[in-house]
């Protein structure tokens, strides 16, 4: 597999899924029954959302390259709209309040992963810390790796409202052991209620908006809101 050209053959993919229908998704879901199967989640849900399947493993898909970053050398910054804009190195980051959740990781290559152990830090204790600013609605999440080739890093966004739900974490812990470099070690965002591309992995910023700025897969063809449970898997205006 050439890497210089993954990214390019994952967006003719894109384009091919986006061609097959185009009244799938991309809609207002208020007053919508939820797709899936299944017992009830914790929230609600089918536990497996339409079009997925359960997977036992953890698949690992990337832009085509896993950054070596070291707890030493690892900072996440945080700014934009906020009243205190600040940077954490990894002790910094890992003497704040930790969380343990049990959550589902629902990808948008249609494999679900169920109840992961994780540990971290809330979304939600970070946007505390920076305190964002009325004008602050949307989240930009930067990492450190880089589309093959190019000096494009990988983005993702997310409306603030979602990104401070209880079980958004930075992880740095999944099953009791360090998160694993492919993975998006030493730490990556997860976002259990809408699908896994939205949770950055090798995460290194948080920008606060006013406005809301697509990521690398949105402005790709990927929706912009990623709800699972509506087959919301790609743009298709």
């Amino acid at each position: 597999m050439n890497k210089d050209d993954l990214v390019e053959r994952r967006q003719k993919y894109i384009e091919r899924q986006i061609a097959l229908g185009t009244s799938a998704v991309d809609v207002q879901f208020a007053g919508q029954r939820p797709q899936g199967s299944g017992p009830t989640n914790r929230h609600g849900m089918p536990k497996l959302p339409v079009g997925q399947h359960e997977v036992k493993n953890w698949p690992v898909l990337d832009l085509g390259e896993q950054p070596d970053v070291s707890r030493d050398t690892w900072t996440l910054e945080v700014g934009g709209l906020v009243e205190h804009p600040f940077t954490l190195t990894w002790d910094q980051f890992v003497a704040l309040p930790q969380a343990e959740d049990v959550s589902d990781f629902h990808c948008v290559t249609t494999w679900s992963r169920y109840d992961n152990h994780w540990r971290g830090v809330r979304f939600r204790t970070i946007a505390e810390l920076a305190v964002p600013r009325d004008a602050a609605k949307f989240v930009l999440c930067t990492g450190y790796d880089f589309m093959p080739g190019t000096d494009i890093p990988y983005t993702v966004n997310v409306p603030l409202a979602r990104a401070v739900d209880l079980d958004v974490l930075l992880v740095h812990t999944w099953e009791g052991q360090p998160l694993a470099r492919e993975h998006g070690g030493p730490c990556r965002l997860i976002t259990p209620k809408l699908y896994a591309w939205k949770g950055a992995k090798w995460i290194r910023r948080i920008e606060l908006l006013a406005e809301d700025r697509k990521g690398f897969w949105e402005v790709r063809g990927y929706s912009n809101s990623a709800e699972p449970w509506f087959n919301d898997r790609y743009a298709f205006v």
